[in-house]
């Protein structure tokens, strides 16, 4: 494979008629780029994988040089289903030297793998830019973040302005930066990986099955020196939480909090863990006693505090396979060229 190549990762979980738009919008793009497009299948287990298999003869695909559709067996979550992508690499057998991460309700307009690409090339210290994403109403998506920490617990749930104000260096959620500019971690709906990266310091952590995956993953590529970056002229249309239906969440899955709660452990140890936590507790107290007396509407769930508390105190099971179980389904049994 030529210089400058890029493997396009796109993760179907019972979206395939969404992934199929996405992979068409990619693939318009990696017309012109070296490289390839990979779909993989990650275990939906609802006719995903004949769905797609289908709308890929339909296109004419299968007989394609840059797209490839794969199957997992078991859905270990998003960063279980992104290693998959990393381990495949390229269909001759060599690694690409850039890793783009595409969600299946994003839809990339005509240059933003060659913007992505481009600008890590020129920026030898940087090891993963993200896009400017907005909505299919053309409504901006914060993807510029800070890293989580107790203060940024407190004033998310707060929801409070003087707050907001007082604790502003530890906002999660930056203001929306109109240049490029250098952010600790952005979303993975949309981000270009230097090889070297993911060879420097591996994949997502499989502990992670779903939510904060990205976010460690920039951790740990600043702790090996690698940069992150928010490149606002890389462009990205976004439908949003397509596979996991947060916008239409009534109830936090267990899955958020365990994911949370490994996030904080892992980064910062379980005294820190336990005191963001109270934080966000506290936070969403001061917030609860504004809805009474202000009658401010409600901004989370249904009963999120105290999942919040019974996960903390008591967590479940993680809903997913285990790590060794994922892998043991690689290499594939079913590739569709």
């Amino acid at each position: 494979m030529a210089a400058n190549s890029i493997l396009c990762i796109i993760l179907n979980y019972r979206t395939p008629e969404m992934t199929l738009k996405a992979a068409a919008a990619a693939l318009a793009e990696m017309e012109d780029l070296n490289g390839e497009v990979l779909v993989i299948e990650n275990g939906s287990a609802d006719g995903s994988w004949e769905a797609l298999q289908e709308g890929v003869k339909a296109r004419g695909w299968q007989d394609s040089a840059k797209f490839r559709l794969i199957r997992s067996m078991v859905n270990g979550g998003f960063g279980a289903g992104m290693n998959i992508g990393f381990a495949a690499g390229l269909s001759d057998g060599t690694a690409p030297d850039y890793y783009y991460l595409l969600n299946s309700d994003a839809f990339v307009q005509g240059s933003t793998m060659r913007r992505l690409r481009d600008f890590l090339a020129d920026h030898p210290g940087a090891g993963l830019a993200g896009s400017y994403v907005y909505g299919t109403d053309g409504t901006p998506h914060r993807t510029a973040f800070r890293f989580p920490s107790i203060a940024g617990e407190f004033e998310m749930a707060a929801r409070t302005g003087v707050f907001t104000r007082l604790l502003a260096p530890w906002v999660v959620a930056m203001d929306m930066p109109q240049a490029e500019t250098q952010v600790d971690w952005t979303a993975g709906a949309s981000l270009m990986i230097r090889r070297p990266v993911i060879d420097e310091i591996g994949g997502f952590d499989e502990g992670f099955f779903l939510y904060f995956e990205e976010t460690d993953l920039c951790r740990r590529a600043a702790q090996a020196g690698w940069r992150t970056h928010y490149v606002p002229d890389s462009r990205v249309a976004h439908v949003g939480s397509a596979s996991t239906g947060m916008q239409q969440w009534q109830r936090t899955p267990a899955y958020w909090f365990q994911s949370r709660s490994h996030y904080f452990r892992k980064s910062h140890g379980s005294v820190y863990a336990a005191l963001a936590t109270a934080a966000r507790v506290a936070g969403c107290s001061l917030y609860g006693l504004r809805r009474l007396i202000q009658g401010k509407p409600q901004a989370d769930p249904n009963h999120f505090l105290r999942d919040l508390i019974v996960q903390a105190l008591w967590p479940s099971t993680r809903p997913s396979s285990s790590k060794s179980e994922t892998r043991l389904h690689s290499p594939f049994p079913e590739d569709l060229k």
